[in-house]
């Protein structure tokens, strides 16, 4: 199979459909040329700015999805340049990712930097914008939609415009009973990429032809045989690597019980060593109830 194309086949469910979640599969949608519609619409919904003020906008990565070549797998965010040179870049992120918010600012100071050549004025830097979406709560506040600037503390005074980073936090669409007024593409645009079932996003296409011309590409990618092979295996990596993270995060919790019980039972013996030492007994017998060493003792006494 060709990168990126695409070969109907006709024997597959047709209740199924892609979860637009999935990395590779948002690259596909919002990381093709020939779908910019769509990401106006969605960005759009992210500035809160009508889509012809997005109109002049250029992909600047288009690699798609490296099928079925997991060592040359194509760079799954989504860059965007403006007409006046502004970088945006969209990443989705499902695996649960500790630090996301300095992660985030990390890759948007390297797409910030790259811009200056040795020698240049900084005044040739551009404002650079990071969307994160991420399938996991790092922000705690009850919010859908996060933006951060540079601001003074007390008066809120924005030093400059040239940073910009928002989180929207997919899960929070159903943890907290925040307004999700469907008349607010951003949140539209959310439940869209959360939903589990081709009905939820059939309700939402009835809504927003954008979000109508995306669920159409899902539809058709999904009848892909090739392609359904490609985003089962990358579900299979997704769910390997957060059951990598779990059980690291379960060995650590054992080691620190352990630990903790280790410590709480030594803690127990000095306890015990003190007490038998203000009354005066030989050290050699302390030894012989606590376990402890006749050095540990002669340290405690």
């Amino acid at each position: 199979m060709n990168e990126g194309k695409i070969v109907g086949s006709n024997h597959l469910n047709n209740d199924f459909i892609m979860s637009p979640k999935i990395d590779f599969v948002f690259k596909l949608i919002f990381g093709d040329e020939k779908n910019i519609d769509i990401l106006r619409g969605f960005l759009s919904a992210v500035f809160a700015i009508s889509k012809e003020e997005l109109e002049e906008i250029y992909l600047i990565n288009t690699e798609l999805y490296k099928w079925f070549k997991e060592d040359k797998k194509g760079i799954l965010d989504v860059r965007v340049i403006t007409k006046s040179k502004e970088q945006i870049d969209i990443e989705i992120q499902i695996s649960p990712t500790k630090s996301m918010p300095e992660r985030s600012l990390y890759y948007w100071s390297k797409m910030y930097s790259s811009q200056l050549k040795e020698g240049s004025s900084y005044k040739r830097l551009k404002k650079c914008i990071a969307i994160n979406i991420v399938d996991f709560i790092c922000i705690d506040i009850e919010k859908l939609h996060t933006v951060y600037h540079i601001t003074e503390d007390t008066t809120k005074y924005k030093l400059t415009d040239i940073l910009e980073i928002h989180f929207l936090e997919l899960p929070k669409l159903e943890k907290f009973k925040i307004s999700q007024n469907e008349n607010d593409p951003i949140v539209r645009w959310m439940k869209f990429l959360n939903a589990k079932s081709k009905e939820v996003m059939k309700v939402l296409a009835q809504k927003d032809k954008d979000i109508e011309k995306a669920v159409h590409i899902l539809e058709y990618l999904s009848e892909d045989e090739q392609a359904r092979m490609a985003y089962e295996a990358r579900q299979a990596q997704i769910r390997d690597e957060i059951t990598r993270e779990e059980e690291a995060i379960e060995r650590g919790m054992e080691k620190g019980i352990k630990q903790g019980i280790k410590q709480g039972q030594m803690d127990e013996k000095i306890k015990i060593a003190k007490k038998m030492l203000l009354q005066k007994i030989d050290i050699e017998i302390i030894s012989e109830v606590t376990d402890l060493s006749i050095d540990e003792i002669n340290k405690i006494q």
